[in-house]
């Protein structure tokens, strides 16, 4: 696992809280990757990720379902008003939580949604609350990631699933500039670390979980950042950036790192979905 130093939860949490603008506006309401079948728009493509995702997670009609690092009420909207989930959000951005309640009102699931500004490394929930726990490009910001899928882990029914899509570390990491394009991402990025699709798999399973699916889906997002780099030319958001906060100009100047890091495969980007077994084995 790539560790680098300076990260810090106020950065963490500044950067959502003034980065969700330029979120917004580069990206729309689903701050994640898409996923490409073919020519779609990119905002076709970033529906299909949550769709996909939800396939593979079997999400059902009345399923009660816990967002980490919900953003902007995204994921959680779309699957309430389509699925029939019974969703709460999760940010550490009190501005997210804020822009994610007003958003489920305005697209009439309020009833079914909430979304509260907390820590997901010290959030409490009650043992067996939830179907399914739903996280989607944030366990790069958690610190100690074994820890929170310890507690995740216990805040599923029985049955209940673990869907995740990660930006992993790749597995040749022993080559020295794949080390330094990922500890570059980290910085750019305000990552705490990085970890294989191997270690993720072996925390899930560490908790008694049963790995179900777990796919590469690189090639298919990767043109998520293509894309952000041509909204950033002929938008001149970068201009706006350097007035308000110099951290989110290092975040628009990443995107070429994070790019060169998926295409050199020091990076790769993919979902797992594991269950947890109805009874002990």
């Amino acid at each position: 696992m790539i560790a680098v130093d300076g990260v810090e939860k106020s950065s963490i949490r500044r950067h959502y809280q003034l980065g969700t603008l330029f979120y917004r506006v580069l990206w729309g309401q689903h701050i994640h990757h898409g996923l490409w079948n073919g020519d779609e728009s990119a905002s076709v493509a970033q529906c299909q990720l949550t769709d996909t995702l939800a396939d593979l997670s079997q999400i059902s009609t009345g399923d009660k379902m816990v967002d980490i690092g919900c953003g902007m009420g995204g994921s959680s909207i779309r699957l309430a008003k389509l699925r029939g989930v019974d969703a709460t959000g999760v940010t550490l951005s009190p501005l997210q939580a804020r822009w994610a309640s007003m958003s489920s009102r305005l697209n009439r699931v309020g009833s079914q949604t909430r979304f509260i500004a907390h820590d997901a490394e010290t959030v409490q929930f009650d043992a067996d609350l939830f179907d399914i726990v739903w996280s989607v490009e944030c366990t790069e910001h958690l610190f100690n990631k074994p820890e929170f899928f310890r507690r995740a882990a216990q805040w599923l029914r029985p049955g209940g699933r673990m869907a995740i899509c990660v930006w992993f570390e790749g597995e040749d990491i022993s080559r020295s500039d794949h080390r330094q394009q990922c500890e570059e991402v980290c910085e750019r990025f305000v990552c705490p670390s990085l970890a294989t699709r191997n270690d993720y798999a072996g925390w899930m399973a560490d908790q008694g979980l049963q790995i179900r699916h777990n796919v590469d889906w690189t090639d298919r997002v990767t043109k998520t950042w293509e894309i952000c780099k041509q909204r950033v030319q002929r938008t001149g958001i970068r201009h706006l950036a350097k007035i308000l906060d110099r951290e989110q100009v290092d975040f628009i100047d990443g995107f070429d790192a994070l790019l060169n890091a998926y295409r050199s495969g020091a990076m790769q980007y993919g979902a797992i979905v594991a269950e947890k077994p109805m009874t002990k084995t």
